[in-house]
């Protein structure tokens, strides 16, 4: 048997005995597709390539449950909407099922290549999945994926610092108290009081702990001005400014882009009073904590974290697997703890920004039946094994929260944005960020929304759109006087 029918015989075995993928690098090989073609298979195509083994697997279990074979398939992501636009109006064996963010929806509905989803068996309501995911796939009030797993920013911090600090608040209070009880019985009595047990309960440095942790932004600046830091710490606080999908909760309330949905062009509106005074809370972050925007990245803050120089953060849910990796190989050694992102301040809530990965039935698939099943099937039953296997939190309610880390990141996801949808306004997240460096660097925070806003507006009015000047308002002298005081503090420490 020469090389090519041995290639055709383990391939066509494959395929009906275990259903499991054909290799993104054969897929251009005329054996591969003429396999492919001669079986009633399901194709898949996703463009992570973590996810390999777990899409292998659920091609397995499913093909054993319903007796349809799935055929998996790698693909890159660069264009991945117009290969699979591509593949499907010429027949080459375009995917029936496909992987990708909730921000594509509408360009894939418009191009045929989403369609209505069947929802076969009755998952894609509030009972499996929260709001902000249903939101995430519908368009148009259709929905036309399944919510599969996301991503969404959390409060990441270093328990072991926050930990000694509880205890140690602890066992003082607990001193205080026992020496005036022990004054009092000294007293009563006529003899010196002695020396009492301090110790406190785990139970109790726990319950200290989460009271510590910053609700809002005004806690997180007066834990910043009272904490008496161990000698590795370096900030308090520092983020990614750079990257809108660490910043987005700033705005993400007082920002409205398309909708709950992010598909309605007539509901955008970016430039408002709460907006702007939202903005400047952020921009006195910087006299505070008092780092430039070009000075950080994402994985330059989390390696200070990891080296105990950071007490909190802002995180993607892959931290979870990054810490875990990094304290296998001796590279991480504190204890760490997740946290819902703070509110503003007792009026200004934060609302951070999220992605949907969704399962999206091809329009132009001649199975879509099938297709739907299997695409259901993912986002259901499938997902039960999502996490484990690949570090992805599914978006499944009922399968999400395994642990307390997923469930803070779950919560998070919850009450977030999704990305919007729309088209017309794919630009705002590189011109947000654009914004968001100007302000983060001292730019007027009225007059740099009310140019971002004109300039969205008339993309999505097709005319050249002008708002009127908002003014700032003055700021809180409370809060003047807290960065005065900071500042004062620092200067101190330079002098000393």
């Amino acid at each position: 048997m020469n090389f090519s029918k041995r290639i055709m015989s383990v391939v066509l075995c494959t395929c009906m005995v275990i259903g499991a993928s054909i290799s993104p690098f054969l897929q251009k090989n005329d054996t591969t597709e003429d396999i492919i073609a001669g079986f009633d298979s399901v194709v898949v195509w996703y463009t992570d390539e973590s996810m390999t083994d777990y899409m292998n697997a659920m091609a397995v279990a499913f093909h054993e449950k319903y007796d349809i074979r799935v055929i998996p398939q790698l693909q890159s992501g660069l264009d991945y909407l117009e290969s699979i636009y591509d593949a499907s109006v010429r027949e080459e064996n375009g995917p029936d099922v496909y992987i990708i963010s909730n921000e594509a929806l509408e360009k894939a509905y418009l191009s045929g290549l989403a369609t209505e989803i069947a929802d076969p068996d009755n998952i894609v309501n509030q009972e499996h999945f929260p709001l902000a995911a249903l939101n995430a796939v519908t368009y148009q009030n259709k929905k036309i994926g399944y919510p599969y797993y996301f991503e969404t920013s959390v409060l990441l911090y270093n328990k072991s610092y926050i930990y000694e600090m509880a205890k140690n608040q602890l066992m003082a209070e607990t001193a205080e108290d026992v020496e005036t009880e022990s004054e009092a019985a000294a007293a009563a009595d006529g003899e010196s009081s002695s020396a009492q047990n301090t110790e406190v309960s785990e139970e109790a440095v726990e319950e200290r702990i989460a009271e510590l942790i910053p609700k809002t932004f005004d806690e997180l600046l007066a834990f910043a001005d009272s904490y008496d830091a161990p000698q590795a710490v370096e900030a308090v606080f520092k983020w990614d400014v750079k990257d809108i999908f660490y910043n987005y909760f700033f705005i993400g309330n007082y920002m409205d882009v398309g909708g709950p949905c992010g598909d309605k062009t007539d509901e955008v509106d970016i430039y408002n009073l709460d907006a702007i005074k939202a903005m400047q809370i952020y921009q006195n972050l910087n006299q505070f904590f008092s780092f430039e925007s070009e000075d950080v990245a994402y994985n330059s803050v989390i390696r200070e974290f990891m080296e105990g120089k950071l007490v909190f953060t802002t995180a993607t849910s892959d931290i979870m697997k990054t810490l875990q990796t990094a304290a296998e190989e001796g590279e991480f050694s504190f204890e760490y703890g997740l946290a819902e992102i703070p509110d503003l301040n007792d009026e200004l809530i934060t609302k951070s920004l999220s992605v949907t990965n969704t399962v999206v039935v091809n329009g132009f698939s001649d199975k879509k039946e099938d297709a739907d099943k299997f695409a259901s099937y993912l986002a259901g039953e499938g997902s039960a094994s999502l996490y484990e296997k690949t570090g992805k939190i599914p978006s499944n309610s009922k399968e999400a929260c395994k642990d307390d880390k997923t469930a803070v990141f779950y919560q998070e996801y919850s009450n977030s944005v999704p990305l919007p949808k729309m088209m017309v306004t794919s630009n705002l997240w590189v011109q947000l960020e654009v914004t968001f460096a100007k302000v983060w660097n001292g730019a007027s925070v009225s007059k740099s929304l009310q140019s971002l806003s004109e300039m969205i507006m008339s993309q999505v009015t097709g005319t050249e759109y002008r708002e009127e000047y908002i003014d700032e308002p003055e700021e809180e002298e409370t809060t003047i006087e807290y960065l005065d005081e900071e500042a004062e503090r620092e200067a101190a420490k330079q002098e000393g």
